[in-house]
């Protein structure tokens, strides 16, 4: 990779949209790519366990409305193809529906879901191979991350990162497709930074929004780098400058954050894996719990109060959400949470859907309580530490601890892990059987070998 212009002559906007447009093959670790490809078939398995989801159908069908009959982009899961902006909001409202994304902790963002359904949508449209896909999701990986770092803890408490720095992630992997050069490359970020949007207002009434959050960064991003490629000029210094995203939406921004080692560190390789199906801010109070009940030999039935003790950001998030109405709504709620993996000791999909309101599960969600804890928080978000006071009816207080959740890179996924993981969120969408299934794995597993990407799911294996 050729030497980057000094920091001294680029913003830190301008030197990040160098390294995405410069950023080649033979740059990157073939760890990383391993690293990729895990969490492509990770978000392979949201998107086919996502698509029937009404909210999700309803995107779905508004974007096709809009788009042509045919296209060349796979909707995963269906027989439809349509033109990559369509396919690109589906496939990304698909994959965050059912709580099962990667996420990445110091960045608080899922990037899968942002980068992979535009980077597939316009591999699979332009004739690109497996291995220059993959570079281009890495891009979008080390971009979106560097940036919903450089946001801050303050952007997080009212903006869903992955909706506000997902735009620039997408904008990334469709512009590395496109071999945008450095200077399309910085107007495609500038065209995606100013539609940057997504409010946690929706939790408080249980509503669709974070589905479209997806769906619009996806898009919002790819439309980006397509008009960045056509001449379309954007905000110069869309993150950093007078009126930009740091100024509008953070007070805590740090720009060294944007270009912290480009190209020596992988952000990429320190995402997390979802285990739970569930907001992530609830995963280490699962484990915590989960651990005490396990080492003491503990039922749910035992237990008269449960305190999680968590950092702001799952106060901020989690603390609005005290009577969960819908299935995803709960998966919001600690409570909610924790009482699914304390009956069934896992926080599953088939959990959620069959006993989230269950009269044992609000029994048991109304003994719980959140408070925040300082040495959590001053760990957060660079470590997501579980920590549970829990309370026995007979006076007994046991203290349970988890320093590395379940999916997080000290305590990852195996492959086997992802292949059950896989099964499990197919069997869910019901979109395809389980040897079809096996057929998609084996696929995905040896993407990188593909001249050219194509359909991943033949129509024939589809279940009309």
């Amino acid at each position: 990779m050729n030497a980057p212009t000094p920091s001294s002559v680029l913003n830190p906007t301008a030197a990040l949209a160098q390294f995405a447009s410069e950023l080649q093959a033979g740059d990157i670790p073939e760890a990383v790519f391993r690293r990729c490809e895990d969490l492509f078939v990770d978000w392979a398995g949201s998107a086919l366990a996502g698509y029937n989801a009404r909210a999700v159908v309803a995107i779905r069908e508004v974007a096709l409305a809009q788009g042509p009959d045919r296209g060349p982009s796979e909707i995963l899961g269906g027989i439809e193809t349509s033109s990559p902006f369509c396919a690109a909001m589906a496939n990304a409202a698909a994959s965050h529906v059912v709580e099962q994304d990667d996420l990445h902790n110091a960045s608080v963002l899922h990037p899968a879901t942002i980068v992979f359904p535009p980077a597939l949508a316009v591999a699979q449209s332009i004739g690109i191979s497996g291995r220059e896909f993959l570079a281009a999701c890495v891009a979008g990986y080390e971009v979106g991350i560097r940036v919903g770092e450089f946001l801050g803890r303050s952007h997080y408490k009212t903006f869903h990162t992955t909706a506000t720095a997902g735009t620039l992630a997408a904008a990334t992997a469709v512009g590395h497709l496109l071999k945008l050069s450095p200077s399309q490359m910085l107007h495609a970020f500038g065209s995606a930074g100013t539609q940057a949007a997504g409010l946690w207002a929706f939790l408080r009434d249980a509503a669709d929004s974070k589905q479209l959050h997806t769906a619009h960064a996806s898009g919002a991003g790819l439309m980006a780098a397509f008009m960045a490629q056509k001449g379309l000029t954007g905000a110069q210094d869309i993150l950093t400058g007078k009126q930009g995203m740091a100024q509008g939406m953070s007070s805590d921004s740090d720009p060294s954050r944007l270009t912290d080692q480009l190209g020596q560190r992988w952000a990429l390789t320190e995402t997390s894996f979802k285990y739970h199906a569930s907001c992530r801010h609830t995963h280490p109070a699962v484990d915590a719990l989960l651990k005490v009940l396990n080492d003491y030999n503990l039922k749910p039935s035992d237990i008269q109060t449960v305190v999680a003790r968590v950092h702001q950001g799952a106060l901020d998030v989690l603390g609005p959400v005290t009577n969960p109405q819908t299935v995803h709504q709960s998966k919001f709620s600690m409570g909610t949470v924790l009482a699914l993996a304390a009956h069934y000791g896992f926080a599953g999909l088939a959990e959620f859907e069959s006993h989230f309101n269950d009269a044992r599960t609000i029994a048991f969600r109304n003994r719980v309580t959140m408070v925040l804890d300082p040495e959590v928080d001053a760990a957060y978000p660079l470590k997501w530490i579980g920590r549970v006071t829990v309370t026995t009816l007979t006076g007994h207080v046991f203290e349970g601890r988890v320093d590395d959740p379940k999916g997080d890179p000290g305590n990852t996924l195996s492959r086997e892990e992802l292949e059950e993981k896989m099964h499990r969120l197919s069997d869910y969408g019901k979109r395809i059987n389980r040897d079809a299934t096996s057929r998609l794995l084996a696929g995905l597993w040896d993407i990188s070998k593909s001249g050219r990407i194509g359909r991943l799911i033949p129509k024939e294996d589809i279940h009309q």
